[in-house]
């Protein structure tokens, strides 16, 4: 981060809070981009480290690509506005969001997504076919919940964190995507594997003739060969999310807001 933009943070904000803001709104700005949107709707979320349990989360009523690291709103688990804003929080939709951050301390970054491949695949009874190069680095790491309707019942909480499990990636049936992260990059790499993966199964589906599965041996080999490739990773997702943020033309000097 260079001076300037250090020097734009507000004076009542911790330079760690400030990071996360220009991180988060840079991931929202790479998400429309990457037209991984759905107008106003859907949320990436980021727990704020500190003794209480707070969240940035978009504005609701503003697209992607106007979220900055100001307007960020920063919530709590009730998503109630813990700082003043002019703008309105997405109640119904921090539901699901406010569920996992909760259970899971390892969620510190999630994210929902409503692309059409991925809710293709979520509509398909058999969910996320293993028979790719992508949906096969995520063999053993996908978990599925049954659609409930509109996400608006706390009651549903604890059924969609049973549903979760450890797992970092949860296809919401009929719904969408959502993945966890440890962090904004991890989130982020794990996603654009995930999206990938849908988009090339509903490429296949789209083909005449059959599919050519992958063997149970290779796919079962292949968390530990995930494992192996983490392994002093300092900040797992880093360098694809930066190559991603260059290769999209999103820089941190724009992100900053009134």
């Amino acid at each position: 981060m260079d001076d300037a933009i250090a020097r734009a943070r507000p004076e009542n904000m911790s330079p760690t809070e400030w990071s996360l803001r220009l991180e988060l709104a840079a991931c929202y700005r790479l998400f429309d981009r990457l037209g991984w949107t759905t107008q106003i709707y859907n949320h990436i979320s980021v727990r704020v480290p500190g003794p209480e349990a707070c969240f940035l989360i978009n504005p609701f009523g503003l697209n992607y690509d106007e979220v900055t690291a100001r307007n960020l709103l920063k919530i709590d688990l009730d998503g109630r506005k813990v700082e003043p804003s002019p703008y309105p929080v997405n109640a119904a939709g921090f539901v699901i969001h406010s569920a996992i951050h909760a259970a899971r301390h390892d969620a510190h970054c999630i994210a929902h997504t409503h692309t059409t491949a991925g809710m293709a695949v979520a509509c398909k009874r058999d969910g996320l076919r293993h028979d790719n190069f992508n949906s096969a680095l995520l063999y053993g790491r996908v978990a599925y919940h049954d659609f409930e309707g509109v996400t608006t019942d706390v009651a549903e909480k604890p059924r969609l964190v049973a549903s979760l499990g450890d797992k970092p990636v949860l296809i919401l049936r009929s719904h969408g995507l959502l993945v966890v992260g440890g962090s904004v990059p991890e989130m982020y790499a794990t996603l654009s594997t995930l999206q990938k993966a849908c988009e090339v199964q509903m490429a296949t589906d789209a083909m005449a003739g059959p599919g050519l599965p992958i063997g149970a041996a290779v796919l079962a080999a292949i968390p530990a060969q995930n494992a192996a490739l983490a392994r002093g990773d300092a900040r797992p997702g880093q360098l694809v999310f930066d190559a991603a943020l260059r290769r999209a033309g999103v820089r941190l000097a724009d992100l900053i807001g009134p």
